[in-house]
């Protein structure tokens, strides 16, 4: 019985997270040849001002909307 835990920035939508899951889900099955109802994700959200690396907090280090798509061409 697989437990996946993910640590990430808040700020994504429930239709990526969804998508993620299963995404985590299907390759557990796959790789680790259990039943998917066998695999648990849990999801672990942080504010950027809570989370750091290099001795700076995030919100300083990156900036507003870090690590989101954007619509570049």
């Amino acid at each position: 019985m697989p437990v996946i835990t993910v640590k990430i920035a808040k700020g994504r939508d429930l239709k990526t997270k969804r998508e993620f899951v299963k995404a985590v889900t299907d390759s557990a099955v796959k790789i680790l040849k259990v039943k998917s109802e066998w695999v648990t994700v849990l999801i672990e959200e942080f504010d950027r001002k809570n989370w750091a690396s290099g001795g700076e907090l995030h919100s300083d280090k990156f900036g507003k909307g870090f690590g989101k798509k954007t619509n570049k061409k």
